[in-house]
């Protein structure tokens, strides 16, 4: 192999690989799976729709340096992402704002609470429910308990089973209210999906003289880690491992394993050509699953049939594919130990959500790999070679 290799072929893996690449650098890119992508996977079914069969991914981004890059390996068609929610059969936008607001509540309260916040908050602005909820009006407190009780806390409990309070302050600090009629989910300036998916997208990024890709390939098995030494295969290995998997799988869970949440979907292929009103609804008052997403709404195209699938969150076993690193105290302070354990290894480096446990959005995936690549070549990790 390489003296550089990185460990898989996600938007992570494969973004540090070609900027390898870009430079002059030969690079071995391995995953277990035998595809390319990651849970950014997709393909196209025999109705020719785009399904992402680990669930839904949108990207979106305020860095143009992120958006540049990506744009190299795709045509984008233009997407803005909404997302409704199902709060006891009334379907109402989300993040919360003002067509939220008259939806669930008489004329005469919304409008009371409509001039409270347009006079304390600012119209066209946003505010976090932990700051309404300390209202010193107590019909404002009322609404924010409102909005936390049927949009956040029973929706969270049924994604973590845990209380969001459980999940840390900086958690429930980012539920903002919308104090307009912003229907957007993201507000970023760049909203695409690749036109022909992130699979395409990903595996031209890959499509390179200096990288190898190495698929069906267990970085367990073939890497050991020991007094301060990368083995490869059983011989020591003095190259670059940049690492995007599990980070307890390659230290053996020698501290114990990092919990996560997983899902598990049920997909289903509908004789109509439209299910629901948006590509994501939330179910965050009733029902089991969590959301309902519809494929075509990614794609806009029309079609006679159209594919849904529904979300159940679950705990993650060792078997599961992980999904949310669970972000409490506890499981912050065993991660800092595997941190801890892969910094005594000069040339392993963690990249991705998996390996920094850490929930992230896929232009952070990029931007973070951007940044990793910049930190070892100013380090002069070459230089020895």
């Amino acid at each position: 192999m390489d003296k550089i290799i990185v460990v898989g072929a996600g938007l992570s893996g494969a973004t540090i690989a070609r900027l390898f690449a870009d430079s002059g650098k030969d690079v071995t890119v391995v995953d277990k799976r035998a595809t390319i992508g990651g849970n950014a996977y997709d393909y196209v079914d025999k109705n020719g729709i785009t399904v992402q069969p680990y669930g839904p991914h949108i990207f979106h981004t305020k860095e143009k340096e992120v958006f540049d890059f990506l744009s190299r390996f795709t045509e984008w068609n233009a997407y803005e992402h909404r997302v409704l929610a199902n709060i006891k059969g009334k379907l109402v936008p989300v993040p919360f704002n003002l067509t939220s607001l008259f939806a669930c509540f008489s004329k005469s309260k919304a409008e009371r609470i409509y001039k409270i916040l347009v006079d304390e908050v600012g119209l066209d602005k946003q505010v976090s429910i932990l700051q309404l909820k300390e209202h010193e009006n107590a019909e404002i407190r009322e609404f924010a308990d409102y909005v936390y009780n049927n949009i956040f806390y029973k929706y969270t409990k049924k994604q973590w089973k845990m209380k969001p309070e459980d999940l840390g302050e900086a958690v429930m600090s980012r539920v903002p209210v919308y104090v307009s009629y912003e229907d957007r989910y993201f507000t970023d300036a760049y909203q695409f999906m690749p036109k022909k998916g992130f699979t395409e997208m990903i595996t031209n990024m890959l499509r390179h003289p200096h990288i190898r890709l190495k698929l069906n390939t267990d970085a367990e098995k073939i890497f050991s880690f020991a007094d301060g030494k990368i083995y490869l295969e059983g011989k020591e290995f003095d190259g670059i491992v940049v690492y995007t998997g599990r980070v307890e799988e390659i230290f053996g869970y020698k501290f114990g394993a990092l919990p996560y949440r997983t899902l598990k979907f049920k997909f289903k292929t509908l004789n109509r050509s439209s299910f629901q009103k948006a590509a994501v609804v939330n179910y965050t008052t009733s029902h089991k699953f969590t959301r309902v997403t519809e494929f075509t709404k990614f794609t806009c195209e029309k079609k006679d049939k159209t594919v849904i699938v529904k979300e159940y969150s679950k705990k993650c076993k060792k078997s599961d594919m992980p999904y949310y690193p669970i972000p409490t105290e506890g499981n912050c302070a065993l991660y800092g130990q595997y941190k801890s354990e892969a910094a005594k290894y000069k040339k392993l480096y963690l990249l991705g959500r998996l390996a920094d446990y850490k929930y992230i959005n896929m232009d952070v995936a990029v931007l973070n790999a951007m940044k990793l690549f910049d930190k070892i070549s100013e380090d002069n990790v070459f230089a020895e070679e």
